[in-house]
């Protein structure tokens, strides 16, 4: 079971990773004249958000939810956020992996194709969505139902087996 020290120490870390994301988002577009700097923060803040991916998951193993066979419960709860999470790393890594592309040799120009334009707003859109569902997820599996037996679990339990 999380204990309500631990549990606050994991979402203090999850938001620290989430407010780093968004420094990075908010603020990477600064540095383009230092393309190594840009790489660092790019590569930090794909590590963050795997790290986040990776501490979500962790969660659903902690939770009695999961522990009793329910996986496809906690699946059906917070599918949006899992596939949300998926999206929004696939779409920062190609990001940043275009921009790095376009950027690296000549920093001093400005270089903003259709193409990039295109996945910046989506990775943006993405982002903002990201960091709602990822936020709201984590404070929801702080819900006491998760790390316990009860009836509403035993009803879902019962769904299952039909």
């Amino acid at each position: 079971m999380l204990q309500t020290s631990n549990y606050s120490l994991v979402l203090s870390l999850q938001f620290l990773l989430l407010s780093y994301d968004l420094f990075v988002n908010s603020f990477s577009e600064l540095l383009r004249m230092a393309p190594v700097i840009q790489l660092v923060l790019f590569i930090i803040q794909d590590i963050a958000v795997l790290f986040n991916i990776i501490i979500i998951f962790l969660m659903f193993f902690n939770t009695f939810v999961f522990q009793a066979g329910l996986v496809n419960v906690l699946f059906r709860k917070f599918k949006g956020t899992i596939i949300l999470t998926a999206t929004y790393f696939a779409l920062s890594i190609s990001l940043h992996v275009w921009v790095m592309n376009l950027r690296w040799k000549d920093s001093n120009r400005f270089v903003w194709t259709d193409g990039l334009q295109t996945l910046f707003v989506f990775q943006r859109l993405a982002a903002v969505l990201y960091y709602y569902l990822y936020k709201r997820t984590a404070v929801r599996l702080g819900d006491p139902r998760f790390y316990q037996d009860s009836l509403w679990l035993r009803k879902e339990f019962m769904q299952v087996r039909r």
